[in-house]
């Protein structure tokens, strides 16, 4: 990025295409997705290296248990060995590693791995990294809504007090900004149930790509494209003009 004051805080992707790749190629889908999972890496460092402050992967949804069995399993031991592997490079570079969904969804194995990472990098400050595990968008807003239902049934939250930020601040990604911009490889065009409120105001990039083939220049070129983009928030050119150019999203403050 040429004008660090335009690069997104808060950066998502969508990481389509794995099995694709691998099926083009005659090989089997779980190999694409070990090939995606090299590609996780270098995204990582890019983004680190980048000033990016928090990355959002998609890394498996609710409606990803319906995949074949075997291909479930080898996405979790992929899973399991990313957080063992990849523990002591995160601390090294000062990145927190973070998860949004139901990890007690998954099975064991994968779930102490992934807490023991949680843990051994719980005081990094510089990135945050989120997998989306067990992932839904809209379940996230239903389990909200029934957590507020919930004290407003208790008597401790009167219906009328209920807006963005409390909201918000119920969500599995409590804590974490609005997303600035969402990626998607695959040649897809859908969001797919992925930070549906947090990417209320997000910028939108889908590229042709498939996940495996996506490196630190396709990182660049959607940070440039991004970069070109004029993020008004509802404002007109002209009123963004007297405000020297610079908008904000009105959910920002559900990280406060």
């Amino acid at each position: 990025m040429k004008n660090g004051s335009q690069l997104p805080s808060h950066i998502a992707i969508i990481m389509d295409g794995n099995g694709r790749w691998a099926q083009a190629r005659g090989l089997h889908r779980a190999e694409g997705h070990a090939e995606g999972a090299k590609a996780v890496r270098e995204t990582v460092r890019a983004a680190r290296e980048l000033g990016v402050k928090h990355l959002t992967l998609y890394a498996f949804s609710i409606a990803n248990w319906g995949r074949p069995r075997q291909e479930v399993r080898a996405l979790m031991n992929l899973l399991a060995d990313f957080a063992e592997r990849e523990r002591h490079e995160l601390k090294d570079q000062d990145i927190r590693l973070n998860i949004i969904g139901d990890v007690e969804d998954l099975p064991l194995g994968p779930r102490r791995a992934l807490e023991q990472t949680l843990e051994f990098t719980g005081d990094c400050e510089s990135m945050t990294l989120s997998l989306a595990l067990s992932y839904g968008g809209r379940q996230d807003i239903v389990n909200a809504a029934r957590a507020l239902a919930v004290r407003a049934r208790a008597g401790l939250l009167l219906p009328e007090e209920i807006d963005e930020r409390k909201l918000g601040a119920e969500l599995s990604t409590h804590g974490l900004p609005p997303v600035d911009m969402l990626i998607r490889t695959g040649g897809e065009a859908r969001v797919s149930d992925f930070l549906l409120f947090e990417s209320a105001y997000a910028e939108l990039v889908f590229l042709p790509i498939m996940w495996p083939d996506f490196n630190r220049s396709s990182l660049e070129d959607a940070l440039e494209t991004y970069a070109r983009r004029e993020r008004r928030f509802g404002l007109t050119r002209e009123q963004l003009a007297k405000q020297g150019g610079r908008s904000f999203d009105p959910a920002d403050a559900t990280a406060e």
